[in-house]
């Protein structure tokens, strides 16, 4: 069965994509900060009889990071790596005025830094897989200039150019930066604490992500949203 590492599974759209896989046979290696509801979701998805090694912790750490990997590798390898853990940098959201910049530091080594760090960690897996790909989860705030959401969108950019980069380095990869679009998360509820517009859970837009699985495009950047329309 194919093997993948989700990153920020406990909750959200991390849990929402490891419902979708283990759906489809996967094996998973979940990884969140909180214990709890990790082994919650962890539960939850292995009902069916995934296979599911659920490891808290802080993708910041190397040897968390060596630890994931590891657990992919004795289920069979690493097919797809998800990094979706974020860090906002502060919460509720600021004015660059007003952003600490050890908030901006640790959204930076979330976002950023832990991606390419896991990636780095899984290479050789993904390499050997046949079909390895890396899903770096994006966000509109790395394209667009929004008012207090510039620390978050600067690490999410650094990110969407890292993976741009890691495609050219590796061809045999499918490496996608995915923008999920807004959604009702707890992320965006610790964001805009005062926002209560109604936005779409994160199961609604995880068909567009099995889409880029089944269809495999080019190595690049895509909305969730959009795939869902049948376009880029």
């Amino acid at each position: 069965m194919p093997v993948a590492i989700i990153t920020g599974a406990s909750k959200g759209l991390g849990r929402a994509l490891a419902e979708a896989l283990a759906g489809r046979g996967w094996d998973l290696v979940l990884d969140a900060r909180g214990a709890e509801a990790l082994t919650e979701a962890a539960r939850a998805v292995s009902a069916d009889g995934t296979r599911v090694t659920a490891l808290p912790g802080d993708v910041t750490d190397a040897g968390h990071r060596a630890e994931l990997v590891s657990a992919a590798g004795r289920l069979g390898g690493v097919d797809l790596l998800v990094h979706n853990a974020s860090a906002l940098g502060a919460e509720p959201l600021v004015r660059l005025e007003a952003l600490p910049l050890e908030g901006l530091r640790r959204a930076l080594e979330v976002n950023l830094v832990a991606g390419l760090g896991l990636v780095r960690e899984a290479l050789p897996l993904l390499r050997a897989s046949g079909a390895g790909t890396v899903v770096a989860v994006s966000s509109d705030a790395a394209a667009e200039a929004y008012e207090s959401w510039g620390g978050y969108g600067a690490s999410k950019a650094a990110l969407d150019h890292l993976m741009a980069v890691l495609a050219v380095e590796e061809p045999g990869l499918r490496v996608w930066a995915v923008d999920p679009g807004d959604m009702a998360t707890d992320l965006y509820a610790a964001a805009v604490p005062d926002d209560h517009g109604p936005r779409p859970e994160p199961a609604a837009v995880v068909p567009g992500f099995l889409r880029l699985l089944d269809e495999r495009p080019a190595s690049g950047r895509y909305g969730a949203p959009a795939l869902l329309d049948g376009a880029r």
